[in-house]
């Protein structure tokens, strides 16, 4: 039987998870979570064949907490689940510890095999995420320049470039605009770029908004 920890800040979309994994016969979700506090607490106290983790977690964000994760147990595997593309947050995810990645949009179709695969000690990644990490590892390709902003960075980027204001982005995501604000300058210094336009022209090119 396959133990399963879900984590999504949404219970409808727990729900959903749940019902989609309980309908295998060797697979049960023993656990649920909303925030990274939840998540790390039940990881601590209890084992898990796989945990199921979005990206964007009640409070805080499920890659920040990944590398924890995989330091107490780095035998779980991790699948992660996200309203994201793969060019946004994949390679990240993998980098970070995770097992596999996947969009919320694809989950009912593959969520099952995503998770049997990764609890049998294997990675489940699209074809076109595999070519890109093995480009990577060959040294072909040295990443993508948002590859160098932290994941709450990134978050900024992204948020900037589908046009919001620094202050949208600091209700969003709970934090100060001077906060916002900072990130912001790293963000134009990391990618050696000097305007909000250069920001948002490389988000719509590179596909990490819609």
């Amino acid at each position: 039987m396959i133990k399963i920890l879900v984590a999504d800040d949404h219970p409808v979309v727990r729900r959903g998870l749940r019902q989609i994994l309980e309908g295998v016969n060797d697979m049960h979700v023993a656990g649920e979570a909303a925030t990274p506090a939840e998540v790390i607490a039940l990881v601590d106290q209890e084992r898990w064949d796989v945990l199921v983790l979005d990206v964007s977690l009640k409070g805080g964000s499920g890659l920040e907490i990944l590398p924890r994760i995989k330091r107490t147990r780095p035998e779980l595997g991790v699948v992660i689940l996200s309203v994201f593309s793969e060019e946004q947050y994949a390679v990240r995810a993998i980098r970070s510890g995770a097992s596999g990645y996947l969009t919320k949009e694809s989950a009912p179709e593959k969520l099952v095999d995503a998770v049997q695969k990764v609890a049998a000690g294997g990675r489940y990644v699209s074809p076109e995420l595999a070519e890109t990490l093995a480009s990577l590892l060959a040294g072909e390709s040295a990443g993508a320049p948002h590859e160098r902003l932290s994941n709450r960075e990134l978050q900024v980027l992204i948020s900037i470039a589908s046009g919001k204001t620094v202050s949208q982005i600091a209700e969003t995501l709970g934090l100060s605009v001077k906060t916002i604000s900072t990130h912001r300058t790293r963000i134009l210094r990391k990618m050696r770029m000097k305007t909000n336009a250069e920001l948002m022209l490389y988000g719509n090119r590179s596909g990490l908004v819609e």
